[in-house]
């Protein structure tokens, strides 16, 4: 993998994410769920390990990482409250 292809994976990643992020305050838990997979295999990539990057480079990978990191929360907003909702409801009965 080089340092392109590492940004890019970034750079996809980030775009998935906001679109699940999109999908779960729309309560498209199908899109999201789809969504969700192609996250998993684009971050797939990952899997063998990744190049350090210097410079700009490094500083695009981290703004990309903390955009994930927003849209993770955001997402965490949506769904928390609605599994605590399940939990209750499953333990009612």
């Amino acid at each position: 993998m080089t340092s392109n292809d590492v940004l890019s994976m970034y750079e996809n990643l980030a775009g998935v994410s906001s679109q699940m992020k999109g999908a779960a305050e729309a309560g498209d838990w199908a899109g999201f769920d789809k969504l969700k997979t192609q996250a998993s295999a684009e971050a797939g990539a990952a899997a063998g390990g990744v190049p350090a990057l210097d410079g700009a480079m490094r500083q695009r990978k981290v703004d990309l990482i903390k955009q994930l990191m927003a849209n993770d929360r955001a997402i965490r907003e949506v769904t928390e409250p609605w599994m605590g909702q399940l939990d209750r409801a499953m333990c009612a009965h």
